[in-house]
């Protein structure tokens, strides 16, 4: 048995301590929006936060996570996700969409910590999640552009 709270909800599972979060996530709890990429934490696609820190839910295991804060793309709110999503609608960033929920969750994990990147600092957050579009000119904008607004509304 798990206990795991996610997007602000306790859930007991009946699962293994070694199943992949990423499995707990889309088959035990139907929250879909975390997709399963590659199964190796290399492209980027389950990328969720656990206590705020973006990790790859393909290779996080359910009994490594039962004491944490686990946020999906479905539960993500607040400033930095709301000016990262307008950026992202603004800039026409998803192409076909599938990596976009784990590129978003990258990009609101940076801009909590770095609230003003230069390039190079969000090249290096965003290296690992890919985009088969290749739309990372318009990440990197739309990073650059919800950093912006974020600064805006600090100055009131």
């Amino acid at each position: 048995m798990a206990r795991l709270t996610v997007n602000g909800t306790e859930h007991d599972l009946d699962l293994a301590p070694d199943v992949p979060l990423l499995w707990a996530l889309r088959d035990t709890l139907g929250l879909t929006g975390t997709k399963y990429g590659c199964g190796l934490s290399q492209c980027g696609a389950c990328t969720v936060h656990v206590d705020g820190q973006a990790v790859r839910a393909c290779q996080t295991y359910v009994g490594d996570v039962t004491d944490t804060e686990i946020t999906t793309i479905e539960g993500l709110s607040g400033p930095v996700a709301d000016a990262v999503l307008k950026a992202w609608e603004d800039l026409s960033v998803s192409q076909c969409g599938y990596c976009q929920p784990g590129q978003i969750m990258e990009a609101v994990a940076l801009l909590a910590g770095t609230p003003e990147p230069d390039d190079e600092a969000i090249n290096a957050a965003m290296n690992g999640n890919l985009c088969r579009c290749g739309t990372y000119g318009r990440i990197r904008a739309a990073i650059h552009a919800a950093a912006e607004a974020l600064k805006q509304t600090e100055r009131g």
